[in-house]
């Protein structure tokens, strides 16, 4: 099997304009962008054989390529990263049996997740599309009812049924529950991660279809594919201890950075 894995990334971001150029300061001081830290994190998935980073930005393309990375230019007319990964694909041509999306503003992402994640698609051939679920503790659960009492758009939450396909995603906070939970108490809520693999004709069949109602009032492009019939499998994967967290808002940096001085990740 063939995978490629890429790194979608556009500076004209609606809630974070340039994030993928934003310096994040580790555990030592070292300040890396975060497209410096999605690269290192694909580059450290197993059983990948191509790692690309996808853009339409001459800015982000030149910081990538300065640190090694190769780099595909897409249209600006991609509306998101499902889009932008389907024209990378393009034009790179067909060979791969896999293509796996690492959304670049999770530089927390442990390369097991990933890896999980391609290990679940293969073992579901009937399954045209995945996704990783993180359950939350009561620690990650605060931060993603903080960011909806603040009115900010925050994390993705996932509902699935028994069978693991994606029942649905939301920016609101779903299943509702009106429990506290301990720090380190585990809690009914998924923490959608944002990373995707897809089979080559799934993902060739989504550009050809406009956005759904869903999709245009969660802002969250993997609704269309449910939006379609398509069925995407949730596969739950396990932090190990690692804490998670996404860059969406300029709020989240020194989350992000508290988290990874913490963890003792440079």
């Amino acid at each position: 099997m063939s995978v490629l894995l890429v790194i979608p990334a556009r500076y004209a971001s609606t809630r974070y304009p340039g994030k993928p150029l934003v310096e994040i300061t580790g555990a030592s001081g070292v300040a890396k962008s975060l497209i410096r830290r999605s690269w290192d994190a694909a580059m450290s998935v197993k059983g990948v054989d191509r790692v690309i980073v996808a853009t339409d930005d001459k800015r982000i393309k030149d910081a990538a390529e300065s640190f090694g990375a190769e780099v595909v230019m897409t249209p600006e007319s991609c509306r998101n990263g499902t889009e932008r990964c389907a024209a990378a694909l393009t034009a790179l041509g067909s060979g791969y049996d896999m293509v796996v999306n690492l959304q670049g503003d999770a530089p927390l992402t442990p390369a097991w997740f990933v890896e999980d994640l391609i290990a679940g698609l293969d073992a579901n051939p009937d399954a045209r599309v995945a996704t990783p679920v993180l359950r939350t503790e009561g620690r990650a659960l605060r931060g993603l009812r903080d960011d909806r009492a603040a009115g900010r758009v925050g994390g993705t939450t996932a509902v699935f049924g028994a069978n693991h396909n994606a029942l649905y995603f939301s920016k609101e906070v779903i299943p509702y529950t009106g429990q506290d939970h301990a720090d380190d108490a585990q809690t009914p809520v998924f923490h959608h991660v944002g990373v995707y693999a897809y089979r080559p004709d799934a993902l060739a069949a989504y550009t050809g279809w406009d956005a759904g109602p869903l999709e245009q009032l969660e802002g969250l492009e993997q609704l269309r594919f449910l939006e379609r019939g398509v069925s995407m499998l949730c596969v739950e994967v396990q932090s190990n201890n690692r804490q998670f967290w996404e860059l969406n808002n300029p709020e989240d940096l020194p989350k992000i950075e508290a988290m990874l001085v913490e963890m003792g990740q440079d």
